[in-house]
């Protein structure tokens, strides 16, 4: 397919992205036309663009880690789909990150926590299980910056909401945790056995169900 005829297929809804992105992976000399496409003034160019990324970097990271600068820069846009995909995008590639890179954007990436968009900081948390799992080195202080989202000031079914997600991150990587961080995210977590927001306190009740089975094992 030529380079072309992706541009119009989305311009047109000729093909969705899901049907796209395998033929970028499979010819790369397609990839800088769908890197310009998230530049596009049509809606439907640029965001079919920045999913088709967002497809790649799940199934095949490596083929988007050389443009590893471009999705970090995405981070700051001001447009905030183009900036929660360039989040989620940086997040997948670190499993492919030889040369480090995220180390260097580490504070950077956490500092979105306090973001005053609720999406964004619930982006930061959802990626974070996954960032540990890639990133190892870096668990502590991600459970540090986690167990500290109580601390932003939003209103209270924000907070809960996000509450809510890092529960789930938190879990997701609990095993892994050191002794004295498991303490915390206990205590963190039961402090929210009666959140006002019933799908969080379903997430609590859960979460401390499951420390509970694996102790009596």
């Amino acid at each position: 397919m030529p380079n072309i005829d992706i541009i119009q297929a989305l311009a047109k809804k000729e093909k969705k992205p899901e049907e796209l992105f395998d033929k970028v992976i499979k010819d790369r000399r397609l990839l800088p036309t769908v890197l310009d496409g998230t530049t596009a003034t049509k809606a439907n160019i640029k965001y079919g663009s920045t999913k088709i990324l967002r497809l790649i970097s799940e199934k095949d990271p490596k083929v988007l880690y050389p443009k590893m600068d471009f999705f970090i820069k995405m981070m700051d846009s001001e447009n905030q789909i183009l900036k929660w995909n360039g989040m989620d995008i940086v997040a997948n590639l670190l499993v492919v990150d030889s040369k480090k890179k995220f180390d260097k954007i580490f504070d950077k990436y956490y500092s979105l926590l306090s973001d005053e968009v609720m999406i964004t900081a619930g982006h930061v948390i959802d990626n974070s299980g996954k960032i540990v799992m890639a990133k190892p080195n870096f668990k502590d202080k991600i459970t540090q910056h986690l167990l500290e989202v109580e601390k932003v000031s939003r209103n209270q079914e924000c907070q809960n909401i996000l509450i809510g997600k890092t529960i789930l991150a938190l879990s997701s990587y609990f095993d892994q945790m050191k002794d004295n961080d498991k303490t915390k995210v206990i205590s963190f977590v039961r402090k929210h056995l009666n959140n006002t927001r019933p799908a969080t306190r379903k997430k609590a009740e859960r979460f401390l169900d499951k420390v509970q089975r694996k102790r009596s094992k």
